[in-house]
């Protein structure tokens, strides 16, 4: 079972995604955070394996309750509002997924499932937008990546799923997680959403 804290200021939206979770056969809402701080709280009791996590809250918002915690615990930030400082604050602090709160039941789902497996999603309407607006200047350090794991690395920087990468590239499923997981070695990041960042910085895809 994938064991959920979802953190929300509002009661009915808890409610709501606690019944949306609790439907599925994998999936178990074992804590909800009304702020930050029982966010925070609640993470270090339960140990959930995915934080779905707010941003405006009372008390700590979700931004820094994220940083608390994404060492321990992998989030999922889901919002109203996808103003870019939040998301790049948010992606910056370790965030595995950023979703908006009208994505829908299945994308929720979705994102709950990927940040486990590390197949990271963000909600399709902000995914490129985000990335290729980032105002960062390109990072300087060489990297090592070769041509195969650069492939993996631009096609996962514009939303695709493993699979689909894996389709595209004809290579296993397996291989694009081998490779995923050896980029997020030599570049020291933190999960994919962080690899898809540096993809963007780089100048690895292109700006439309």
């Amino acid at each position: 079972m994938i064991r959920v804290l979802v953190a929300d200021d509002q009661a009915m939206v808890r409610t709501g995604f606690g019944m949306i979770l609790d439907a599925e056969p994998d999936i178990e809402v074992v804590a909800e955070a009304r702020d930050g701080i029982e966010a925070v709280s609640e993470a270090r009791r339960t140990k959930p394996d995915v934080a779905l996590m707010d941003i405006r809250m009372p008390r700590m918002d979700g931004l820094e309750a994220l940083k608390q915690i994404a060492n321990d615990v992998r989030v999922v930030v889901c919002t109203t509002f996808d103003h870019d400082e939040y998301v790049h604050t948010a992606l910056k602090n370790g965030a595995c997924g950023f979703l908006l709160k009208d994505a829908g039941p299945n994308l929720l789902v979705e994102a709950i499932r990927a940040a486990v497996t590390g197949d990271a999603l963000i909600s399709p309407s902000i995914t490129v937008r985000l990335l290729q607006h980032m105002n960062a200047p390109a990072p300087q350090r060489p990297h090592n990546l070769s041509a195969r794991e650069l492939d993996v690395v631009k096609l996962a920087a514009i939303g695709k799923t493993n699979a689909e990468i894996a389709q595209e590239l004809f290579i296993s499923i397996g291989t694009v997680k081998t490779h995923l997981a050896s980029v997020q070695t030599k570049l020291d990041a933190r999960n994919r959403v962080e690899i898809a960042a540096w993809a963007w910085e780089a100048r690895l895809v292109g700006r439309k």
